[in-house]
């Protein structure tokens, strides 16, 4: 929105449209968007506009409703629209649209798409419906020239940008019919759509569209945005979980130049649902650096609350006191019990996973201006439908007054899917009634996150003497992640912290899954694939034990579990079905790239994994050598199914940044608590991999698949960190089963 003229983006388009001559349209949402949202903790409401404009100078405008953190939507998603409505590539520009909602019989609904970017659903919900769009927008430019020449639709197609008339040779640009289009009614059914083997766009690679932005400075992330009039402001949180404010001494802080106000926040009580992640003291001033001069200032003196004495130690050893009882069973295939005593051999391990943090390279931050009766806010933000939720029930401001505009994000990995930094804009906007830019620094984004939770994971199973599992067994003590979530009840906390449907169910005939709910005053939220990148890592970790406790290659033994081809019911996100033969496809073809087999020298190893996440199906051969320098990493090859990808530079981008992540995190990331407070404060001691840990060889292989596409921002991270800590396995016959690997090696 314009904050002087009060117009929004999107009004501005539609008036833009028609003053133009220019074709504009929009989509609606399909069934798929709302089980989606759900799937990741946010309600199907409310979503934005998605628009194709056709200007009379020739160019075309689609906007991106999806909000782009580097998964490359922003270029992919108009690649759908720009495939069916048959135009030139180089002729489209993209904007980014805000969120569009609507109200209809006194209910919100979305304006015309879903709008959300959370559990790798992007391309998966606009598969259809965008196709669908640029169709129809197609057919109606088609329809204006058969008006003109007093023809039948039928006797008419497109060549890029133009409809053509063969039989007597007449061609029309798009833009001379655009205006004739727009008044146009939208036709009663979708128009067929092309084959696969017509796309000129879509499958084919293609460059970021704003790659050029990105590289010389000019795109706008949350911490470019600004409003006129605004003030800044950055918070001193508590530094205990669920600790409060007992008193403020502000005059120091006060008297730093600049300073204009000093501003009390409640955070949610224990145990409530969080608005706010942390009570604190704001502080408000005329620019970032002289608030952050006033917050240094401050005085606080705060009430510990009820997790001052919690460490990492304390919830491990909560972990193991209540590991040794039986936990809540939530699944329970065939006779365990039986299956595991009668097993010729039988293998036990304990893994543990840690806390870790998002960090994303910008920390939070957003604008956010609270007026009487209307409110703007621009930011970073994976769910835009969440921050007009949060402000309508801070301030009532109805929820079609407040305007949702989304910069590109510095980096997501679910953490942007809270809007708590919003909350706080909204407070401080409201006490000092100006738009207000808040920001974050890097130690309070390390602190105060909604961390993937730890967890610690008691694996029991047994084998045949010809080396088949015939009894599996999984036990996981965590802190839920569903953690003062409302309206779920504690015997479904596990349901975010273990997948029933993974494999090896239906591959293995005895399954029990357990799990024990800890106490924790850690914030814990959804990271980057969820629980599969802790399951994946203790899963494929195990099986590979398995493989060489019956002797067997561990490909090889892994091609047996998953035996002949086969289509299993999936009831998790990322379902309805998981297909053995799809990920025996990847394992293969990773191993096939990598030579698997191939013998190496004393001191390196190799390690394979594979696995299945939001529909995707993803494998990695990791190379290692470890020696008297320590781990290095020399090698890794990948092999993704995703369906048909829709833009492979964005496919191999995402593997090699879940090659890049996952080797990160699997390496020497944790976050650690001490009497109650985090004890990492910035990169010195949450080390992110630097450019020496980076793998020598990356090589990824795209399966050429017949199948729709699936998810995959998530699904390349899951498989990296067991494919690593097998190949270390392989090259020192050390079983790495506690992350990070840190100085183990």
């Amino acid at each position: 929105m314009n904050a002087q003229t009060g117009i929004s983006r999107r009004r501005f388009l539609q008036t833009s449209a028609t003053v133009t001559g220019g074709l504009m349209m929009g989509i609606h949402m399909n069934g798929a968007s709302a089980r989606q949202m759900e799937a990741v903790g946010v309600p199907s409401e409310p979503g934005i506009g998605f628009f194709v404009r056709i200007e009379p100078d020739g160019r075309i405008i689609i906007g991106s409703p999806q909000p782009e953190m580097g998964q490359g939507v922003k270029t992919s998603l108009p690649m759908l629209i720009a495939e069916e409505l048959d135009v030139d590539w180089d002729t489209v520009s993209v904007e980014q649209m805000p969120l569009g909602l609507k109200r209809e019989d006194g209910k919100l609904a979305w304006l015309h798409v879903g709008q959300g970017a959370g559990g790798s659903t992007s391309i998966i919900e606009a598969w259809q419906p965008l196709r669908e769009a640029g169709a129809t927008a197609r057919q109606l430019l088609m329809q204006a020239a058969a008006n003109r020449w007093q023809v039948d639709i039928g006797q008419l197609h497109t060549e890029p940008n133009v409809v053509i008339h063969p039989a007597s040779g007449r061609r029309l640009p798009y833009a001379e019919l655009a205006g004739e289009a727009y008044k146009l009614p939208l036709p009663e059914t979708a128009p067929p759509l092309k084959k696969r083997s017509e796309y000129r766009i879509i499958g084919h690679a293609t460059p970021v569209v704003d790659a050029e932005d990105i590289v010389t400075g000019r795109a706008e992330y949350g911490i470019d945005a600004n409003m006129a009039g605004q003030v800044y402001a950055t918070v001193e949180r508590c530094p205990w979980h669920d600790g409060s404010v007992v008193s403020v001494d502000d005059k120091a802080a006060r008297a730093v130049p600049g300073v204009l106000d000093v501003i009390s926040l409640e955070g949610p009580k224990p145990g409530e649902p969080y608005t706010l992640l942390a009570s604190g003291v704001a502080v408000v001033a005329t620019s970032t650096w002289a608030a952050l001069k006033g917050r240094k200032a401050l005085k606080v003196t705060w009430d510990k609350g009820p997790h001052a004495t919690e460490s990492t130690a304390s919830l491990r050893a909560q972990m193991e006191r209540a590991i040794q009882s039986p936990g809540q069973v939530v699944l329970d295939d065939g006779n365990f019990d039986q299956a595991f005593s009668a097993a010729a051999h039988k293998l036990e391990a304990d893994y543990f996973v840690p806390y870790v943090s998002h960090a994303p390279m910008e920390p939070q931050c957003c604008v956010v201006a609270i007026r009487e009766d209307s409110a703007n806010v621009i930011g970073p933000l994976q769910m835009p439908n969440g921050a007009g939720r949060m402000i309508n029930k801070l301030s009532g401001i109805d929820r079609m007054r407040i305007n949702v505009q989304m910069t590109r994000l510095g980096g997501g990995f679910g953490r942007r899917l809270s809007v708590d930094y919003v909350a706080e804009a909204t407070l401080i906007s409201m006490a000092v009634k100006k738009p207000v830019k808040l920001q974050w620094t890097r130690t309070d984004d390390l602190h105060h996150d909604f961390y993937r939770p730890c967890g610690l994971h008691r694996m029991r199973a047994g084998l045949d003497n010809e080396g088949r599992i015939t009894a599996w067994s999984q036990r996981l003590a965590s802190a839920s992640k569903y953690y003062r979530r409302s309206n779920v009840p504690e015997e479904e906390l596990w349901k975010s912290e273990l997948y029933p449907d993974d494999p090896p169910r239906k591959l293995v005939a005895n399954v029990r899954l357990e799990y024990f709910p800890m106490q924790s005053g850690f914030p814990r939220g959804s990271w980057r694939a969820p629980a599969h990148t802790a399951n994946a890592f203790v899963v494929q970790s195990f099986i590979d034990e398995l493989a060489h406790q019956a002797k067997v290659d561990p490909l090889e033994f892994q091609l047996r579990l998953l035996g002949e081809p086969k289509e299993y019911p999936y009831e998790q996100h990322g379902g309805p079905i998981f297909d053995s033969g799809r990920l025996a496809g990847v394992l293969k073809l990773a191993a096939e790239k990598a030579g698997w087999g191939e013998p190496l020298p004393a001191g390196q190893g190799r390690g394979i994994a594979g696995h299945f996440t939001f529909g995707g199906y993803a494998a990695y051969v990791v190379d290692v050598t470890v020696g008297d320098a320590g781990l290095r990493v020399d090698r890794v090859i990948g092999a993704v199914d995703c369906g048909l990808a829709v833009n492979p530079n964005h496919v191999r981008a995402q593997m090699e940044s879940g090659i890049h992540d996952g080797l990160s995190t699997a390496l020497r990331l944790q976050i650690t608590m001490q009497n109650g407070q985090i004890e990492q404060n910035n990169f010195d001691s949450y080390p992110l991999a630097s450019m020496a840990d980076a793998p020598r060889v990356v090589e990824n292989y795209i399966v050429d698949s017949p199948h729709d596409p699936s998810g995959m921002g998530e699904p390349p991270i899951s498989p990296l960190a067991p494919a690593l800590t097998n190949a270390i396995f392989a090259a020192t016959g050390k079983r790495i089963r506690e992350l990070p690997i840190g100085n183990q090696v």
